[in-house]
C-alpha cells in the first residue's frame, strides 16, 4: 500500500556546480593553533578532568554545532584528539556538510538570503555526492561519521588535512552524525535514500551511547549545540543507566554557548522563564548531573573558548612533563 498523499517529484529539480556558487568561508580561516593569554578558570578544570578521564579509560566527548565547523578550530581539535583528551564526537549533519565542502574544494557556506530566492539554496550537485558516499557505506556496515571520514581519506580529497572526519577515521576516533531528515542540503537533492540516512545515523547514535557506557569519572562537553547534543546525551545516558549494573553519576559536563546564564547554573530555570527551554541548561548542566555531577558553563564565542581549552590542556601536558622530569 502506497501513501494516499502526493509527493515532490525530485526528478524537477535543477543542480547546479558548486564553482558557479559564491561561498563565504574557505579554508583560510583555519587557525594555526596559538596559547591565549588568557583562559577561563573553569576550562583549566575541564582540561584537567579530560586529563584524568584518558588516563582511566574513561569518555572524553565532544559534542558541537556546525558553527564550530565554521570557527576554524580544527587544528584546535585535531591536537585534542591526538593526545587523547578526545575520545569521541557527536555532530549534526550541517557539521557533515561543511566538513565534506571544505575537504572537497576548500569552501563551504553559502548566502542563505541570495540562494533562497532564486531556488537554489543547497542544490549544488558536488555536496550531493554525500548522498552517495552514506548510501554505499551503510551498505557496508558504517556509520554516516565513519563512511564520510574513510571516504574523504581514501580519495585522498584536494583539501583532506583541513577534515574533522579524516582525522577522526585516521585515529580510530568515532564522529558520529546526528541527522533530523529534512534538516540539511543533501535531503533537497534527487538521491537522498533517506533510509540509508535513517539507519546509518542510528548505527552512529548506538556506537555514541556505547562510548557513553564509559562516562562515570568521564567529561561530556558541548559547543553551540542547542538541540541536538542535550537531546542524544540525555537519551544515550538514559539507556546506559538502564542497563549498567554499576551508577552513572560521577562525571563533569561543560557547556560552551553564548547564552547569559546565572552563576548557579545547577538549579534550572522556572517555566516562565524563556531560558528553561534552553535544553543545554536544564538538560546537561543541572537534571543529569543532580546525583554527584559537575557542570560548568564557558559564555563566549568557539574562537574563544576552544583555543582557551587547547591552550589549558598544552600547559598541563607542560607541567606534568616538568613534574617527570
Amino acid at each position: 500500500m502506497s501513501s494516499r498523499y502526493r509527493q515532490f517529484d525530485r526528478s524537477r529539480l535543477q543542480l547546479r556546480p558548486i564553482a558557479e556558487r559564491e561561498s563565504l568561508l574557505d579554508t583560510g580561516i583555519i587557525k594555526t593553533p596559538e596559547p591565549c593569554t588568557e583562559i577561563h578558570p573553569s576550562l583549566e578544570i575541564i582540561a584537567e578532568e579530560l586529563a584524568l578521564a584518558r588516563d582511566k579509560g574513561k569518555a572524553r566527548i565532544l559534542m558541537i554545532g556546525a558553527h564550530v565547523i565554521r570557527s576554524g578550530v580544527q587544528r584546535y581539535l585535531f591536537e585534542l584528539m591526538e593526545t587523547g583528551l578526545i575520545s569521541c564526537i557527536a555532530v549534526n549533519g550541517a557539521c557533515a556538510i561543511h566538513d565534506f565542502e571544505f575537504a572537497l574544494c576548500g569552501q563551504t557556506t553559502e548566502s542563505v538570503a541570495k540562494y533562497i530566492s532564486s531556488g537554489q539554496f543547497g542544490l549544488w550537485q558536488e555536496t550531493g555526492l554525500l548522498n552517495d558516499i552514506i548510501s554505499q557505506g551503510n551498505a557496508q556496515g558504517l556509520g554516516f561519521g565513519e563512511a564520510v571520514g574513510r571516504y574523504i581519506c581514501e580519495q585522498k580529497l584536494p583539501h583532506a588535512e583541513a577534515s574533522l572526519f579524516a582525522k577522526g577515521y585516521e585515529l580510530g576516533i568515532p564522529v558520529t552524525v546526528h541527522a533530523g531528515i529534512g534538516y540539511d542540503i543533501i535531503h533537497e537533492h534527487p538521491n537522498c535514500n533517506g533510509a540509508a540516512i535513517g539507519e546509518a545515523s542510528y548505527r552512529d547514535f548506538l556506537i555514541f551511547c556505547d562510548r557513553m557506557e564509559e562516562l562515570e569519572q568521564g567529561v561530556v562537553m558541548n559547543f553551540g549545540s542547542a538541540i541536538m547534543a542535550p537531546e542524544i546525551y540525555l537519551k544515550a545516558l538514559a539507556m546506559v543507566r538502564n542497563a549498567s549494573s554499576n551508577p552513572i553519576c560521577d562525571f563533569t559536563t561543560l557547556v560552551c554557548d553564548l547564552h547569559d546564564l546565572p552563576e548557579d547554573i545547577n538549579c534550572e530555570a522556572p517555566k516562565n522563564d524563556a531560558r528553561y527551554y534552553f535544553r543545554p541548561w536544564k538538560t546537561m548542566l543541572a537534571r543529569t548531573v543532580a546525583d554527584g555531577g559537575r557542570s560548568f558553563y564557558v559564555r563566549g564565542f568557539h574562537e574563544q573558548t576552544i583555543p582557551q581549552l587547547w591552550t589549558a590542556a598544552v600547559k598541563l601536558q607542560a607541567r606534568d612533563k616538568n613534574l617527570v622530569e
